[in-house]
This record gives C-alpha cells, structure tokens and sequence, in this order.
C-alpha cells in the first residue's frame, strides 16, 4: 500500500491537483488562493511544489494530495486513494472488490443506470423521437454525447431490471435514487419498486470527478401520446449518499478549468441553457441543480473565482428567490455582475436563435446596482406616489446589502436624483431596511509570524479542540521547533533544557537533535519537519538574534508553566482518591517548587 502510495504521489502534481478545484496564485516559490474549508477575504491557503503539502494558514487545516481530497470531496482514505489513482493511471493491486464502500457500489449504479439511458436515447424507436426533439432544439449529437444526454422507456421496471441483472440489490438501487418505493411497501422486501423515471429525457449529474452521481429528467411525449398536465416538467433524483442538490451545480466538471481562465462565472437556470452555452463556446457556464441557489453552491464556485455573471430576465419584481440568491452572493463578497435577456427568453432559446446575441449579451453585464436600477425604473413610474413606493421597494434593499459606505453613497445619490428628492430622505428610508442576517464570523488570514501572536500549523488529531482549533500549548511548541529547526543558537539553548517536559508531544522535544540534523527521520517526523519548514518560507522568522531569542525564550519559559500546571492538576485529581500515598505527594512538592521558581 505504502509503495502505491508513494507511486500515485510520484506521478501526481499536488499544485496541478489543486488547481483542478480552486484557483491559485503564483506567490514566491508556492502558490496561494483563497481556503475552500473555511471563509476568508485573504488569501491564506498556500501550496508547496517542492515539498508537496498545502496548508491554510487561517483554520489551520493542511496536509498532502490525499488529506486534501478527503477534505475538499468528503471521503475517507480509500475513496481518496481511488480517486488519485484513476488521475495516475496507477493499478491498485490491494483494492479488493469485495470490500467496496458502500458509496462506490452507488456511483456504480448511477454509472449503469447512465449507460442504460444513452443506449436508450440512441437506439431505441421511443429514443429516437426524443434525440428529433433534441435536434429540433438546437442541441447537436456531439453535444448529447459531451453531457451523456440519455432517455428513460416509459416502462414501470426497465431500468430496475437492468441492474438485477448486473448483480445490485433492490435496496443498493433505491438508494441510488434510481427507483421509488411506495409507501405501503417500505418495510417490504421491494418487489413494488418501480423506475423513478419514465419517459423522459435525462441528464446525467455529476460531481467534480465528471462522476455520474444522480440525473434531472424532462418530460417527453411522442408525437402519438396524449400529454399529461399531471406530470411535473422536471423531476430530479432525490437526496442520496452521493447527491445533494444544495452542493452541486451541474456543469461544473465541464466548466471549472474555463472558470479559471476566464476569472468569472455564468449561472443560469437550466441543463439545456448549460449544454447550449457550451456548444456556443461560452463554456464557464453552470447550472444551479434542482435548487434556489445555495451557500454551498457559492462556496463551491468560490474556489475559482469571485466573479459571478448571473442571468436573468427583466422580470424580478416579486422574485424573491432571485433577489435571496443575490443578496446572498453579495455577503460573501463576490463581485456580481447580470446578464439581461428579452423576457421570456432563456439562454438556449436564444443561442438557437442567434449565437452572436448570445454573446454580445455575456460580453455586456450590467452591474448589480445598474440592473436594479433598470428593472425598477422600466416598471414603475417615477412621478407617481405609488411607483416610488415600488421603485424603493426594489432598490433601497440592494443598497443596504452594499458592505461599503462609499458604495452605498453613489447609490443614494443617484437614487435621490432620479427620484428627484433630498439624499438624506433616501438616507432616512435605507434606515427603516432591515439589516440582512449577519455572515458568520470571518476566520483571520494568520496571526503575526513573532511575538505573541503566532501562526498555527501541522494540525494532529491529538493537539485540536473540539472545534478544529489548536490547543495553545501545541502552537507555542510548533513556534519554538521552528526556532529551533532554523536558528542555531535556539538548538544550542534547548540541549540544556529538561526535556523530559515535552515528551507528551506527537513529536518529543528529545527528537529536536535529530530533526535538526535532518537524518534518519521517521514518516511521521519527515512530514512535521516539512510542514514547519514550509511554514518558515511563507512566513520568515525575524533574523535579528536579539528579538529570535526572546522569542525562544517566552515560548520555553510560556510552554514550562503550562506543562508544570498540567502535571501538577493530574497529581492534585490523583490524590483526591490516595491523600496518604507519599510517592504523590512528593511528587506534587517537587513540581510545585519548579513552577513557583518559574513564576
């Protein structure tokens, strides 16, 4: 295991890997971006080319490729050595598939279950009609290919049967959300389910990994049936183990890499709005999936730009999901420009049409406060009493949501001169907007690099709060082997401590002389000298000897108090059960004469 390990690691850039989900910047010899694990308006993630290891300087989270998949997709260290082994073309001799999680049957199925679909679409009589009608919408064979459109038969158990036969039980094909089960028999054995989709058109979704992980399914009537009113347009596979409509946005594995070229991102509504942009050669354009747009959703497309294109019609009086998805995209800070379309118009509509409208439309967005503007001055009069009210309705809640005073100052402005009124009227009506719910508090970048405040590293299991924060005692030991591992005269110092005090560390102060030297280093001990060094090159310790071994010093002196304190609190919880036992309380003298000469 460990020389596959090493094989994948051998094959894989973990800066190239990275970039494949965020966006990163050239800084020295590392690069940084903005952390995906936790919010933050500087940069503090960083990525070492030479040594391997990403770490974020602000929720001190960091590791290597395979710490940094099981974080950013959610899976353990097998799906993580799976995934990184399929990018590295590396064969897993040890993956038994006997052992398979459970995850990996599903995305099996949802895989099958794809296959099952295309052949449909593509063979079949009843497909047929269905690829016409694809055709007839403007959307060209390469492009049903590239997004694995599909079809489901209008048939209760096509699909179900299908994967019986492959060897997946009912309940693993239920699970997948594939199948329904009706309600009177959900304690059964399943011989009721039936397909959840049925004569429809499918789009595959999938994760980041272009792994198929549930599908959207449009209602399709052949030219001999009878429409059904009943039926809803669009159906979506339900909440799965692998699906989650609130996290994922469809097109994304299509898109990240033009995301990152172009620095924005196009949002739209619809599969078939993605899949013509696309085609179009707009190919930074995603779709939200199923959903309002989310937190999740924005977080996600955070990793790779701060630039968000959204696109709507003129229409969004009384469209509170939209305004909630705006409003929300402005908290997070994302610079947010709209792309305007003829109402009633959506963007595949309009790329069959015309692809030069298209894109004359993406290469003019107007900005957030401009478009607010437009759609409420187009709408209500301004010279009636009734339309001003209506007019404000719609604005003076954009302008409240502007974090900047200066920005909210040009608004008002010009809010009060179209309006023709006194600015301070405007001024008095912004006041009476409720305040938006409050963003959860923003993670500092990183603390100073010296002195008292200092920068978290290498998080251990054994050395974090319940709340993912390092204990102090385990930053202040970090900082002095840093001190140590880089400047001379703090090594020499500490030879001539007790350091029998620090042996409860993951990694024993009487290591220190053999990190310093840098030999015959364990894994473990190689890793934590890594990750410390590479925090020396993002943020170098002051050379002036004076202030490094002040620093040293207060480090020594703060981590001899707190471990003295420690041991003295353990001989106080032992003695309350042995008050007579001699050992204990010699032992608690000989401790306390050491702190109170400390002290």
């Amino acid at each position: 295991m460990e020389n596959q390990v090493d094989e994948i690691k051998n094959r894989l850039d973990l800066v190239d890997l990275v970039r494949s989900y965020m966006k990163l910047d050239k800084s020295g010899i590392n690069f940084r971006g903005l952390c995906p694990f936790h919010r933050e308006k500087t940069p503090s993630f960083f990525v070492s080319p030479t040594r391997q290891l990403w770490r974020c300087f602000g929720c001190s989270q960091g590791g290597d490729m395979f710490t940094f998949i099981q974080q950013i997709e959610g899976v353990d260290f097998k799906e993580a050595l799976k995934t990184l082994a399929d990018k590295a073309g590396v064969h897993l001799r040890s993956y038994d598939p006997r052992e398979r999680s459970e995850k990996a049957r599903l995305y099996e199925i949802c895989e099958k279950s794809c296959q099952f679909f295309e052949k449909q679409l593509m063979s079949s009589a009843l497909g047929g009609g269905a690829k016409e009608y694809l055709t007839a919408r403007g959307i060209r064979e390469e492009s049903m290919k590239k997004f694995r459109i599909g079809f489901a038969p209008q048939t209760r158990n096509s699909l179900s049967e299908f994967l019986r036969a492959q060897g997946y039980s009912a309940t693993e094909i239920f699970k997948a959300g594939v199948t329904i089960q009706p309600v009177s028999e959900q304690s059964s054995a399943a011989p009721g389910q039936y397909d959840r989709f049925r004569g429809r058109i499918i789009f595959p979704i999938c994760d980041l990994n272009s792994q198929v992980i549930g599908f959207g399914g449009r209602v399709f009537f052949s030219k001999n049936q009878v429409p059904d009113s009943k039926l809803a347009k669009y159906i979506n596979t339900p909440q799965t183990l692998l699906y989650d409509k609130s996290k994922t946005l469809y097109g994304l594995d299509k898109a990240r890499l033009k995301i990152r070229e172009t620095e924005n991102c196009v949002l739209v509504e619809g599969y078939t709005d993605v899949i013509m942009a696309h085609q179009a050669g707009t190919e930074n354009v995603v779709a939200v999936s199923g959903t309002s747009l989310t937190e999740q959703q924005l977080d996600i497309i955070r990793r790779y730009t701060e630039n968000l294109f959204m696109l709507f019609d003129m229409d969004i009086a009384g469209d509170t999901a939209t305004k909630r998805g705006i409003a929300l995209a402005q908290r997070k800070g994302f610079q947010i420009k709209v792309i305007t379309l003829p109402e009633g118009k959506d963007p595949a509509e309009i790329i069959q049409k015309s692809e030069r409208k298209w894109k004359k439309a993406i290469e003019k967005p107007l900005s957030i406060g401009d478009f607010y503007f437009q759609n409420a001055f187009s709408r209500f009069d301004k010279k009636t009493p009734e339309g001003i009210r209506n007019i404000q309705n719609i604005v003076l809640p954009m302008i409240k949501q502007i974090p900047s005073q200066i920005e909210q100052s040009f608004w008002v402005q010009k809010l009060a001169s179209e309006l023709l009124c006194g600015e301070q009227a405007v001024w008095d009506e912004l006041k009476k907007i409720p305040v938006p719910s409050a963003m959860p508090a923003q993670t500092p970048a990183h603390p100073s690099a010296s002195g008292s405040e200092i920068t978290t590293l290498a998080p251990r299991e054994n050395t974090q709060t319940a709340t993912g924060k390092k204990m102090r005692r385990d930053v202040l030991y970090d900082r002095m082997l840093l001190l140590v591992l880089t400047q001379p005269q703090c090594s020499r110092t500490l030879r001539k401590k007790d350091l029998s005090l620090f042996q409860t560390h993951s990694i024993p102060a009487s290591a220190v002389l053999k990190l310093r030297t840098k030999q015959q280093l364990t894994p473990g001990e190689k890793e934590f000298v890594d990750a410390i060094l590479f925090q020396e090159e993002i943020f170098p310790t002051l050379n002036d000897e004076t202030t490094v071994q002040g620093e040293f010093q207060l480090c020594l002196q703060t981590l001899t108090e707190i471990t003295l304190r420690e041991q003295l609190l353990k001989l106080q919880q032992e003695l309350k059960h042995d008050k007579k036992d001699e050992a204990l309380l010699e032992e608690f003298q000989k401790v306390s004469m050491k702190l109170a000469r400390l002290c």
